[in-house]
């Protein structure tokens, strides 16, 4: 991936308003992340060796030594993600019960949310047992392929 189609991507995080974008194309897999000051970071590039291209630029976003962290640190092995790009919804239907409460015990398989993406709902489930320590996001909320739902332990 040249860098010419690393700017396209950004341009186009900047024109979409979008916080994180992931791309693959073919065996390259790249990851763009806004930092809190909105400017994109290109968090991780994977690139597998056959498949390398003559010339390709290994991108260094910089070290901003003296950066506050961000406000929410997300302990990445304690979160359930959202599957695709659509909508949270906490409970199967309005008006009824949430699935899951902070504080609430879960077991593997168990429903967490639905995230709803061209008129389906497809259920999030727990990929193991524990508790729900924080629900991150609010119902009916956008969200983005990725981002982190729930925290549990």
């Amino acid at each position: 991936m040249d860098t010419a189609r690393l700017k396209e991507l950004i341009e186009l995080m900047d024109r979409n308003n979008l916080e994180e974008l992931e791309v693959v194309e073919g065996e390259t897999r790249i990851r763009l992340r806004k930092k809190p000051d909105r400017s994109p970071e290109v968090v991780s590039m994977i690139t597998h060796p056959a498949m390398s291209a003559p010339g390709a630029i290994a991108v260094d976003p910089g070290a901003n030594v003296g950066e506050s962290p961000p406000e929410t640190v997300v302990d990445e092995t304690r979160t359930v993600r959202s599957p695709m790009v659509g909508t949270f919804f906490r409970s199967p239907g309005p008006g009824t019960e949430a699935f899951v409460e902070t504080g609430d015990q879960v077991e593997e398989g168990q429903v967490l949310c639905i995230v709803e993406a061209m008129k389906v709902m497809n259920e999030v489930k727990a990929d193991r047992s524990g508790t729900i320590d924080s629900v991150l996001i609010d119902d009916g909320s956008p969200v983005e392929f990725g981002q982190p739902l729930f925290c549990f332990s």
